[in-house]
């Protein structure tokens, strides 16, 4: 047993190092241990410009619902997704602008809207939304986008329209 005067200590050793094997050089190295910390959310969701209160349960469900629709949208512009699955949350004027978009796109890329693409192309990614809450039926959100290098922004607002929100106007810059 050691001393607190001495300078050596006992090491113990937990694990023996075996040969690595060689059949697994070049394959990706999974990390299986368990994770302990909750995941973190995307997009970062902001919100500060609200200019009506609202129940913190209700706003949160309406964060998550633009925050999903914007990445959608995004997705749907850059052609990795078909336009019909935002078809209940958007008015027909901006359901026919975000179609012709998507077309734009795909014939520019050489495929058809909702097709996947050739292998490892830049794909859009939200980074984060900002949402203000302008009346108790409406709410202005603004999105990040970053493709590649690059970055963009979209700019939409929703409303309840028939008991649902819908996006009424979108933009994009």
């Amino acid at each position: 047993m050691a001393t607190p005067d001495s300078t050596h200590a006992e090491v113990i050793v937990l694990r023996r190092s075996g040969p690595v094997a060689t059949s697994v050089q070049g394959s990706l190295a999974l990390d299986l241990t368990p994770r302990t910390a909750p995941p973190r959310p995307r997009p970062r969701l902001a919100r500060s410009n609200d200019l009506v209160l609202a129940p913190r349960a209700e706003r949160s469900q309406v964060d998550a619902i633009i925050a999903r629709y914007l990445a959608a949208v995004v997705e749907i512009a850059a052609g990795d997704r078909p336009v019909s699955q935002v078809l209940r949350h958007t008015l027909p004027e901006v359901y026919d602008d975000l179609s012709r978009r998507a077309r734009t796109v795909a014939a520019a890329a050489g495929t058809a809207p909702g097709a996947p693409r050739g292998s490892n192309p830049a794909r859009p990614v939200v980074v984060g939304v900002r949402t203000a809450l302008i009346r108790a039926d409406a709410v202005e959100a603004s999105a990040h986008v970053r493709y590649g290098r690059r970055s963009r922004a979209v700019a939409a607002r929703f409303e309840v329209v028939r008991d649902r929100w819908q996006c009424v106007a979108l933009s994009w810059g």
